[in-house]
């Protein structure tokens, strides 16, 4: 789970840049407003194999570079978070990247009774 949300995390700030879908680029307008609203994720929704990892990590690595990751998101240059797009939303402001990143982590912490 910390491998992936480090992958999201990642994008946000330029170092990873997964392909658009292209059902993302037809349809993304009608899901960014459900996508950002305050409603959590639903728990089946869909994930880009981009983000899917069948690998074993270290956990304490992980941890330490999502913690690296998320204090570089919060203190970082806000110009480079609207710079990649995200792979089915497109691209977005400082304030909905935050707002995904909040319900992404909020939606895998619930997901493993964190």
């Amino acid at each position: 789970m910390l491998l992936h949300l480090n992958t999201f995390l990642e994008i946000a700030l330029g170092s990873n840049s997964p392909k658009r879908l292209f059902i993302g680029l037809l349809i993304s307008k009608f899901f960014k407003t459900k996508y950002l609203a305050d409603k959590s994720f639903s728990i089946n929704t869909p994930t880009h194999k981009y983000y899917i990892s069948t690998n074993l990590f270290d956990f304490e690595q992980e941890k330490a570079k999502a913690i690296s990751l998320i204090t570089l998101f919060f203190e970082g240059d806000s110009a480079k978070y609207t710079s990649l797009a995200h792979s089915f939303l497109g691209y977005l402001t400082l304030a909905e990247w935050s707002i995904a990143q909040w319900k992404h982590f909020d939606h895998h912490l619930r997901q493993f009774e964190v």
